[in-house]
């Protein structure tokens, strides 16, 4: 048997957006907390989003800093999995990946 759906009256719509937007709160938490999905949700925070743009105000310098940070360890971790990809593609191809330790000649007690 289907469900009713379940309807928000924009008040609480309101206060649930402000609750990720101004707290900074995911999305999948403040979900959570209020029983709601988190797709209605995050449709909900992107509408606002959307109608709003022009009022969010503008980073300080702080955040402005930690954005370029996060930004670039961004960067570095994408190269890095990129890198760990190839390099399991290469290994898996030439027929060596065999990690066990007994594989490599150790011994499981000589380990610790």
């Amino acid at each position: 048997m289907a469900q009713k759906r379940r309807k928000f009256s924009p008040e609480f719509r309101d206060e649930a957006v402000k609750m990720v937007v101004v707290e900074s709160r995911p999305i999948a938490e403040v979900a959570r907390e209020i029983q709601v999905n988190e797709g209605t949700l995050g449709t909900w925070v992107s509408r606002y989003r959307q109608e709003h743009a022009g009022e969010e105000p503008p980073l300080n310098i702080s955040e402005r800093a930690r954005l370029r940070e996060l930004e670039r360890e961004n960067r570095e971790l994408r190269m890095k999995t990129e890198f760990l990809g190839k390099a399991a593609a290469f290994f898996a191809q030439e027929g060596i990946v065999n990690l066990s330790w007994r594989a490599w000649g150790w011994d499981d007690r000589r380990v610790c």
